[in-house]
């Protein structure tokens, strides 16, 4: 279903592709948008090695969220872990793609719990997680992606 790299000498290996996904700290999620265009925005998210899944937020309303609604297929996208090896003016970046199938979660007890999740990789402590969620947690959606395929490359970028 999900085609192979085409240049297997760029393919990183699975746990390569895990750890990106694991530090990065922004990615592009890409839906099918209005009119059959293309949509794709950064977002922040979270990525649950666990439970093979992407965790973002959201609102209920607007351009993403009424394109999950119409299509549920996904595509995600992160870059990072830039090197320098052999010619300083040329790094090396690696990037994961994700494929998989988006819902927003219904329930607003896991709902609480993933925004609480989400926050604490961003923000600096606890205290300061709990005071931003207190102040906009009310209106936070969190959305899942279920990763059906992932794959990771690294390319030199000259």
């Amino acid at each position: 279903m999900f085609r192979p790299m085409r240049r297997k000498s760029k393919e990183i290996d699975l746990q390569a592709a895990k750890e990106l996904l694991h530090h990065a700290r922004y990615g592009v999620l890409a839906v099918q948008g209005d009119g059959g265009y293309p949509y794709a925005v950064p977002v922040n998210f979270l990525y649950e090695e666990e439970n093979r899944r992407i965790v973002f937020h959201g609102s209920a309303a607007g351009h993403k969220a009424d394109a999950l609604r119409a299509c549920s297929r996904v595509c995600f996208t992160v870059v990072g872990s830039e090197t320098v090896k052999n010619e300083p003016w040329a790094p090396f970046v690696q990037s994961a793609v994700v494929f998989g199938q988006c819902r927003m979660v219904e329930d607003r007890e896991e709902t609480l719990r993933l925004v609480k999740k989400l926050a604490m990789k961003y923000y600096p402590d606890e205290n300061t997680a709990d005071m931003e969620i207190a102040s906009s947690g009310a209106a936070v959606r969190m959305f899942v992606i279920k990763i059906e395929h992932l794959s990771g490359k690294e390319v030199q970028e000259r």
